[in-house]
This record gives C-alpha cells, sequence and structure tokens, in this order.
C-alpha cells in the first residue's frame, strides 16, 4: 500500500511517503508561516524524489488534532483536495498518538504534551507498544489538572512538556522521565503506522466525512456562544 501522510497538528509541518509499512521518504519542516506553501512543496518534493504521482497513491493518512486550529485546517483540506482528486480513501489518527509513537516500547507510560495556550496543554497517556494503546484519552486542561492524574513513572514528551517542565517536576519529581529534543516533534512517519492501522481494520473515511478533532471551542465558535448562550 502507496501511503501519503500529512501532519501539520504543530507549528512543524510533516509529510511522509510510505510503502506497506516501510518508510520511503520524509520532510519535516518547523515553521511559524507560510505552511500552505511548504507543505505542498513538500508533498512534491517526496512524490518527485520516488517518482511516484499523486495518483499512485492507494490512500492518505492526516493527523486530525488535537492541535493548531489552523494547522488542522490546512492539512485536512490539502488531504481532501488530494483524496476529492484521486477518489482514494482517508484514515485519520490522533496527533497526541502520534507524537507518543516517537517512544515505541517504553518501560513507562508515555504522556504526549502539546502547548495549547491560554494556560493549558492539549494531552493524554499512552501505553506504547508497537503503536500506543490509550490509558487515559485525549484532553484538554491546565498541566496542574491534569498532573493530578498521575503518579509515575511517566515519560514527557512534545513542547508542552518542554514549557511546563517545571511544573511536572514539581508534581512527580524523580518519577518524570523527558524524552530527548530529537525526539519532541510530531513526525508523519509515525503517523503513516498509525494511518496502516486505520486501513486494515477497515475505518477509513471519504474525504466528505474528514474533520478535525478540535477538544477545544475555537475562538469564533466561542465568540458565538457568548452572542447565543
Amino acid at each position: 500500500m502507496k501511503l501519503l501522510t500529512i501532519d501539520t497538528s504543530t507549528n512543524t509541518c510533516s509529510v511522509a511517503l510510505s510503502c506497506d509499512g516501510r518508510l520511503v521518504g520524509e520532510y519535516l519542516l518547523e515553521m511559524q508561516r507560510t505552511l500552505s506553501e511548504r507543505l505542498l512543496a513538500g508533498v512534491e518534493l517526496l512524490l518527485t524524489g520516488a517518482g511516484l504521482t499523486v495518483q499512485d497513491m492507494d490512500g492518505f493518512g492526516v493527523a486530525l488534532g488535537p492541535g493548531s486550529f489552523t494547522g488542522l485546517r490546512i492539512g485536512i483540506a490539502t488531504v481532501k483536495g488530494l483524496a476529492l482528486a484521486t477518489g482514494k480513501p482517508v484514515a485519520g489518527f490522533s496527533s497526541l498518538a502520534m507524537l507518543a509513537m516517537n517512544l515505541p516500547w517504553a518501560d513507562a507510560l508515555v504522556c504526549p504534551m502539546f502547548d495549547a495556550r491560554k494556560k493549558e496543554v492539549y494531552t493524554g497517556l499512552y501505553r506504547c507498544r508497537e503503536l500506543p494503546e490509550p490509558v487515559i484519552p485525549d484532553c484538554v486542561l491546565s498541566p496542574e489538572a491534569f498532573l493530578e492524574q498521575l503518579d509515575g513513572p511517566v515519560i514527557f514528551v512534545g513542547d508542552g512538556a518542554v514549557r511546563y517542565r517545571e511544573s511536572i517536576e514539581s508534581r512527580l519529581g524523580v518519577r518524570a522521565r523527558f524524552a530527548p529534543a530529537s525526539v519532541t516533534q510530531p513526525r508523519a512517519a509515525a503517523g503513516a503506522l498509525l494511518a496502516e492501522a486505520e486501513f486494515s481494520r477497515g475505518a477509513s473515511v471519504t474525504a466528505a466525512a474528514l474533520a478535525p478533532l478540535y477538544i477545544r471551542p475555537s475562538e469564533a465558535e466561542l465568540a458565538r456562544l457568548q452572542r447565543n448562550p
């Protein structure tokens, strides 16, 4: 199965090209702006380098969230366009589960953590085998509130863990471990394995059914709720 997988849930843009679970190529770039241009450039770079076209893909994978509202919209819209143009199916997956996959077969539970701003984090807790198994479902709340649910030992990974390291260490002490900087970014190569697992269990969807998992309402939704309580 030839699969093109995209992740834009954070300020790291990542695209992976895989074939039957084997990584053919990956594009990863941390950025603050021009996400849509860089994303399409990454897709073209990988496909051209592999001598393939979008039509050669058997399906597409995409991170559904949680994460950046703007980033998720761009990534999902791109995959929708590719899927509609080719008529190929799509499989979505959790961006936090994808980040947890940077630590396969860890001897402790893994806590992926994105900075959600507003003094909150997108986070969850996973038991990482070949694929991650959720122990605490993905959620958004203050680091302090989430840490109250943890005992330890726990391995923390992601930009949220970096930002709130002091709070984590204060709560868990030596029971808190921190992943090295080399694995703090989510990677579409890991997401490709999650997408393939979805395809294998028949959980793919059409482009029209693809929707982000925001967890937290957007600013526009909050404003609308305030106007119409």
